[in-house]
């Protein structure tokens, strides 16, 4: 399930994701992102992950190509989760992430405020 946050303004999405997210739900939040791409041409997403959060091989493989074809509208992205294999697997993307342009950083979750101010700048 996820949740967009009401702090979410101009270019910038914020969403929360908890559970499991299934292609109906990724579809809604393609839709959400193509239609900031729109307006904006380049948006930045900042993700806050639950602790117990799954995605369906549809929805993944869905989000995935998404993300190949739009990369050139992608400015930043912010994952926020503890743990640190969380945080190596974002350092990793992140240098594939930054040889198309796109900045990716990863925030612990008591680095909200931080994250926010991050992707909001």
């Amino acid at each position: 399930m996820y949740t967009i946050l009401p702090r979410s303004n101009g270019p910038v999405l914020g969403v929360e994701i908890s559970g499991k997210v299934d292609i109906e739900q990724e579809t809604e939040l393609i839709a959400k992102a193509e239609e900031m791409i729109e307006a904006f041409d380049k948006i930045s997403i900042l993700v806050i992950l639950g602790e117990h959060v799954g995605i369906s091989f549809e929805a993944a493989a869905s989000d995935i190509k998404w993300v190949l074809t739009h990369m050139k509208h992608l400015h930043k992205v912010g994952i926020v989760a503890d743990g640190k294999l969380m945080a190596a697997l974002v350092a990793i993307d992140a240098t594939f992430a930054k040889m198309v342009g796109i900045q990716e950083k990863h925030f612990d979750r008591d680095e909200i405020e931080t994250a926010w101010h991050w992707i909001e700048s």
